[in-house]
């Protein structure tokens, strides 16, 4: 390991440079932890807006509820050990989403 500081990346704002190098240790990795979970919400929000954009409303025209506007996808929680499929859509800078019912396990 170096004994030198790291060289922050050259789109790093000199005022965020300057913030970071003042943290203690400790901070610095809640800082990590952070935008480590920052990037990867805001990958999960980028590929729901391109599945929207990709899914033809025709498809599922005749399950899709009134409520749930036609660019929505389905995804799968698990909550308490048991999946459930729900409707998931952007509303502005929101992820919503509505329950649509259980996953059959005979369907996996």
């Amino acid at each position: 390991m170096s004994y030198e500081p790291p060289t922050p990346p050259a789109n790093l704002s000199t005022e965020v440079v300057a913030t970071l190098n003042e943290a203690p240790p400790d901070r610095l990795r809640d800082v990590a932890r952070y935008a480590e979970a920052l990037a990867e919400h805001k990958e999960r929000e980028a590929r729901l807006e391109e599945e929207a954009d990709e899914t033809d409303a025709e498809d599922r025209s005749d399950e899709l509820p009134d409520d749930v506007p036609a660019k929505a996808t389905i995804t799968v929680k698990e909550i308490n050990d048991n999946r459930y499929y729900y409707w998931q859509w952007r509303d502005g800078d929101k992820i919503r989403s509505q329950y649509k019912g259980p996953v059959n396990p005979n369907e996996e």
